[in-house]
């Protein structure tokens, strides 16, 4: 087996273990609502149901559309990465660890909406009752962070790739008396 696809492997699995691990301990031993201060008027820990896509998008939507879409969108997503990650360089770690996050992130809530019919949310970040983040876990932070890296990789190669601009007539000329 190819390094990529063991690296891929080990990382999405480690994500998925971690997120689940996570959102067993909050949906056993927390209530629905129930939070817990970390830093007070900061962040809490805090047991939200997300019904929807992150920050609760779609949760709203007819539940039929609702449960059929993201029970669909996953496995796309699942084989679109694997695919992608063909074309990507074996020794290209960086980017392989990206997808592996996003693939281990994807797998983490495709697993609660199988099991549960919802993701467990609990990261619960906000200043005092001024401002609030929407609650999110370790799936939603490898997801995030994933796409993310590859979003500052591709800026990164645009601006190697590009291109240089064509020497004026003439040019060569004063390179190669420089260099003579």
């Amino acid at each position: 087996m190819k390094w990529k696809y063991i690296l891929t492997l080990a990382i999405s699995g480690a994500v998925v273990a971690i997120d689940q691990l996570t959102k067993l301990m909050i949906y056993t031993q927390y209530h629905l609502g129930q939070s817990t201060p970390v830093v007070q008027d900061i962040f809490h820990i805090t047991y939200v149901r997300n019904y929807g896509a992150a920050f609760g998008f779609l949760a709203k939507a007819p539940e039929v559309f609702r449960d059929n879409f993201f029970l669909a969108i996953p496995p796309i997503a699942i084989i679109l990465i694997l695919y992608i990650l063909r074309d990507v360089s074996d020794d290209d770690n960086l980017q392989i660890t990206c997808y592996a996050g996003i693939l281990g992130g994807a797998l983490g809530n495709y697993i609660d909406r199988l099991h549960l019919g919802y993701v467990v949310d609990f990261l619960d970040f906000h200043y005092k009752n001024l401002w609030s983040f929407p609650a999110f876990n370790v799936a939603d932070m490898a997801i995030v962070g994933g796409v993310g890296c590859l979003l500052i990789l591709t800026l990164f190669e645009g601006k190697k790739k590009s291109p240089t601009p064509d020497p004026e007539p003439g040019d060569s000329d004063k390179v190669r008396k420089i260099s003579a």
